[in-house]
């Protein structure tokens, strides 16, 4: 990401204990504790957004669009007629 300027700030509150678990994680990965709490959280975050724009859907509604998409195509009269049209891009 080369040189980004950080001008954002996030403030917390927590625990004397959550605050010493944080400083040795940090240290014992060799980073500093903005640097490791902001990729731990990133990356939360990032998991977060994932797993709710994911397609969740029951067992029986899976099932059933899958059996849709087993079904044989039909033919579209519509789009075989466009299909068999000169383009717009033909001299």
């Amino acid at each position: 990401m080369g040189n980004v300027t950080k001008s954002d700030r996030l403030d917390l509150r927590l625990t004397k204990q959550h605050k010493q678990e944080i400083e040795q994680a940090a240290a014992l990965s060799g980073r500093s504790v903005t640097d490791f709490s902001v990729s731990v959280l990133v990356k939360e975050a990032a998991e977060v957004i994932r797993r709710e724009r994911d397609l969740a859907m029951s067992l029986e509604a899976w099932e059933a669009f899958n059996r849709v998409l087993d079904r044989p195509a039909r033919p579209v009269e519509m789009l075989a007629s466009l299909l068999k049209r000169p383009t717009v891009f033909d001299d």
